[in-house]
């Protein structure tokens, strides 16, 4: 993610290795003021760390020979918005291994030793918030999104990922105080700004619903809505759908009925 708010959000990487020289590498290299790591010690705490937060990528030491190992890999076909990575020593008898990684899916292997210096731009320039925060930098045309302060809000919003956004941080972020903010964001006929951060978290949710391992109470719990149903009253006041047709839905289908007539709140 290269845009002004690139480095607004920390993202959070889950990463298994019991190999107490691979975490400490893992933590240098994901330090705790740009990233949030997570180190589980097993397959049921790697589970409910993508049911806590938004994950945005995970990394398998596939060289430790745990027990757990490849139960924890076989997770990658369940998350395809957390693109997974694998973490080898390429040593002559880990071939089956890495090409174990390719069969199920996972965006590349780092090199112990090799690739420690380039693991976090490698990692989270792939994760799923610079992923959703790169497709949607430019407003959809259909939002009427165009003068200085609506593109600087936008840009705000989206390199959220999905995650809650205070209209205050935001005012304050971008040098306005909230009135102005919301009054002028929503000149000429432009969205409000409350709807566009509700529609901007519903394209997130839809992207995560897509993911086997996630029902819908999952992607409200990841997202930080108050529960499924708040999620569910959300997306019919927005989109004018149900949650459960969120995972059929492109982004250009949510756009398109946001634009139909949900663009303005009564707030």
């Amino acid at each position: 993610m290269t845009g002004p708010f690139h480095d607004l959000v920390a993202q959070t990487i889950v990463a298994f290795s019991p190999r107490e020289r691979v975490r400490a590498s893992l933590k240098a290299a994901f330090p705790r003021r740009r990233c949030r790591l997570v180190l589980p010690r097993n397959a049921a705490d790697f589970d409910a760390a993508f049911h806590a937060d938004l994950v945005d990528a995970a990394l398998v030491d596939v060289a430790s020979g745990h027990e757990d190992t490849w139960t924890i890999a076989g997770r990658a076909p369940d998350f395809p918005s957390a693109p997974f990575f694998g973490i080898t020593s390429l040593r002559g008898g880990e071939g089956p291994a890495v090409a174990q990684c390719a069969a199920l899916g996972f965006a590349d292997v780092l090199v112990e030793g090799v690739d420690e210096a380039a693991a976090r731009e490698l990692v989270t320039g792939r994760g799923f918030t610079t992923r959703f925060a790169d497709a949607l930098r430019v407003p959809p045309a259909g939002l009427a999104l165009g003068t200085g302060v609506q593109v600087r809000a936008w840009e705000y919003i989206v390199a959220h990922a999905g995650r809650r956004v205070r209209t205050g941080a935001l005012a304050r972020r971008i040098g306005v105080t909230r009135e102005h903010l919301s009054r002028t964001f929503a000149a000429d006929g432009a969205p409000n700004l409350k709807r566009v951060i509700d529609l901007v978290r519903l394209l997130a949710a839809a992207e995560l619903a897509k993911n086997p391992g996630y029902d819908i109470r999952d992607v409200a719990a990841v997202l930080d809505f108050a529960s499924s149903s708040h999620l569910s009253s959300t997306a019919q006041r927005v989109v004018g759908i149900k949650p459960a047709s969120l995972s059929r839905l492109r982004s250009t289908d949510l756009i398109l009925r946001f634009t139909r007539g949900h663009g303005r709140s009564r707030a």
